[in-house]
């Protein structure tokens, strides 16, 4: 159930069939109104999805990322004794390569704030707005497709365990060409001061470089077991 209103989100659990996960929750107003649509919450049996929001506004660097979500995850505990496996933290994916000296960090600090959880608050699950790390280089589809199998091949090496992204555009890590994919994670985990630089030349070298859709929809022709096995 998706809303940023929560009259929304708790219309929809009235509605809603089954045990379903609520997008989102977060502590830009406080511990009590957290506290009480958390309540709210877990009554209707949802796992929340928690942004790394709070009062002073949404988390950008590694510690600000650490300090909320742990903050929401021991409220949710101790206060609610919430399920543990029911808290999926969303520690705030931003975009990368933008040029601006303050965003360099961007990738590595989402990366190591899912180590941080799963290190240290059990059962939590890691979610995250995939598509936001390569908004750079929006038009340019190819180049945005490696970026998103790049970082979640290393978000998901370290912990992330679910993501909001389109399957259906999204390259396979192995199959990205090297240099390109040197170039993306020279620039997710900060690795160069001119990584952004380069990995902008790499983008015009590929920009236009697409699949043809008929072609991406080939396996549809195949035999059941084939397409099983696609699938």
């Amino acid at each position: 159930i998706d809303s940023s209103r929560w009259s929304v989100l708790e219309a929809g659990l009235k509605c809603v069939q089954g045990k379903s996960i609520v997008n989102s929750i977060s502590l830009k107003e406080g511990d009590e109104e957290f506290l009480r649509q958390a309540a709210i919450c877990r009554r209707y049996g949802a796992a929340v999805v928690v942004m790394a929001f709070d009062e002073t506004g949404q988390a950008e660097t590694l510690a600000e990322r650490i300090r909320i979500c742990g903050r929401a995850y021991h409220l949710l505990r101790d206060a609610l004794d919430f399920p543990p496996e029911d808290i999926i933290l969303d520690p705030n994916i931003y975009a990368v390569a933008t040029g601006i000296e303050e965003h360099a960090t961007y990738g590595i600090d989402f990366i190591e704030a899912v180590r941080w959880i799963k290190e240290n608050l059990p059962h939590a699950l890691v979610s995250g707005g995939v598509s936001n790390i390569s908004f750079s280089f929006r038009g340019n589809n190819t180049v945005r497709e490696a970026i998103h199998s790049a970082f979640l091949y290393h978000a998901i090496r370290a912990g992330m365990d679910m993501g909001i992204v389109n399957a259906g555009q999204l390259a396979v890590y192995q199959d990205v060409p090297k240099a390109l994919r040197e170039g993306i994670e020279d620039v997710l985990f900060n690795r160069r001061p001119d990584a952004t630089d380069r990995l902008i030349e790499l983008a015009a070298q590929t920009d236009g470089k697409k699949a043809k859709a008929e072609d991406a929809l080939e396996w549809r022709a195949a035999p059941v077991g084939e397409r099983l096995k696609y699938a």
